[in-house]
């Protein structure tokens, strides 16, 4: 008689892929770019958290990125203010 409080074992076998000629455990879903990406894996905890972020503020980006993004969203706000009718002259001096 089984002991209702224990769980049973899954059974293992030892199966591999016939055609599987890669390196590594063909099984393991991982993305091509993981490697490349500092948020992929990364540990729980609020230390591992400002840790990974001051680690990115030390890596230096693309040099325009800042520019084109505010280039980008001035562009988006007088779209927005062009669709809603609002009036720019109230800031001009007259």
């Amino acid at each position: 008689m089984r002991n209702p409080l224990k769980l049973r074992k899954n059974k293992e076998f030892n199966y591999s892929p016939r055609y599987y000629k890669g390196e590594g455990n063909p099984f393991k879903i991982e993305h091509k770019l993981d490697k490349f990406r500092s948020t992929a894996n990364t540990k729980r905890g609020l230390k591992n958290k400002v840790n990974s972020a001051m680690d990115d503020l030390k890596v230096e980006g693309d040099k325009n990125l800042k520019l084109r993004f505010v280039i980008i969203v001035a562009i988006l706000v007088l779209l927005f203010l062009f669709v809603i009718d609002f009036d720019l002259s109230i800031f001009l001096n007259p």
